[in-house]
């Protein structure tokens, strides 16, 4: 894990390793609690958003699932705008079978906590890793770093379309997804430039 501290000096931003955002999961005190961690760490969604949708907001497009997320993030000051997320079929899955064992209904949203009860989740969860491995790095690990994790791995160790991921992730530039990305170490420079014309 790697971590940096924000500027006011209060709060950090932590970039979780695959092995670390599996632990993460793993760790949670429920179903529920590991559902909210796979929708921030595998579909993108900001803790505000989770509490949104519902069963109706999953959709197919050409056997792809989407969710559709009713109000995202204001970024250009005309109020929340909805997007279609990316659902990838496991985590479709384990949503699906959440809101059948739950008996959720259609319009009914699938995690049923406030915004500030999403972030107490995961904070929960991370202290709970933090105290079964003894490394309180795991104390500054927040909600947002799932968002941060989601960015991190289509990016960088998927390689995906940066319009792509700013599309799905609700990002409405490349400035506003920046901040979301790990300063590369010497390691991975060298090995980004190992076998290229330029080696």
């Amino acid at each position: 894990m790697r971590i940096k501290r924000n500027e006011n000096h209060h709060s950090y931003r932590c970039w979780l390793t695959p092995d670390e955002y599996k632990q993460l999961k793993q760790t949670a005190g429920s179903y529920r609690d590991s559902l909210i961690v796979q929708l921030g760490g595998e579909v993108g969604l900001r803790s505000f958003e989770i509490p949104q949708v519902c069963p109706k907001h999953i959709t197919q497009v050409d056997g792809h699932a989407r969710l559709r997320v009713p109000e995202g993030k204001d970024t250009e000051g005309s109020g929340g705008k909805p997007r279609d997320a990316y659902l990838p079929e496991q985590v479709e899955s384990e949503v699906l079978r959440y809101a059948n064992v739950e008996e959720i209904d259609r319009d009914e949203p699938i995690i049923d906590l406030t915004e500030r009860s999403v972030q107490r989740r995961v904070k929960e969860t991370a202290e709970r890793v933090g105290e079964e491995t003894g490394n309180a790095d795991w104390q500054k690990v927040s909600s947002h770093d799932l968002r941060r994790y989601y960015a991190q791995t289509l990016l960088v160790r998927e390689r995906m379309n940066p319009r792509v991921v700013m599309e799905v992730g609700g990002w409405s530039s490349f400035s506003a997804i920046e901040p979301y990305l790990n300063a590369p170490t010497a390691g991975v420079v060298n090995e980004e430039f190992e076998g290229t014309t330029l080696s």
